[in-house]
């Protein structure tokens, strides 16, 4: 089970909710270090170092949603009310 897990309804073209996806996990791994590959129309990402070590999840888009999964490790989870609100900041400006 993720630590946070938000879906959120867009109405953008799958094609250009995947483009917005794409630039977020680039933010991510600029950011934080963290790793992401699409499989699918799935961005699957992880931390293997740095500051959001252990981190790991999934951005799953469809023609009509967006779902956020993030497990965070132990050590970020008094981080996750922060880290979910960022989260649903930069959902709120995909829409």
């Amino acid at each position: 089970m993720a630590t946070i897990d938000i879906t959120r309804a867009h109405s953008l073209s799958l094609d250009d909710a995947k483009k917005k996806a794409e630039d977020l996990a680039k933010g991510m791994a600029d950011r934080f270090g963290i790793s992401w590959k699409w499989d699918g129309n799935t961005i699957r990402f992880d931390a293997p170092s740095g500051a959001a070590k252990g981190t790991k999840g999934e951005v799953a888009v469809s023609d009509k949603q967006v779902r956020v999964a993030i497990d965070l490790p132990f050590m970020l989870r008094m981080l996750k009310g922060t880290i979910e609100g960022k989260v649903q900041e930069k959902l709120s400006a995909l829409s």
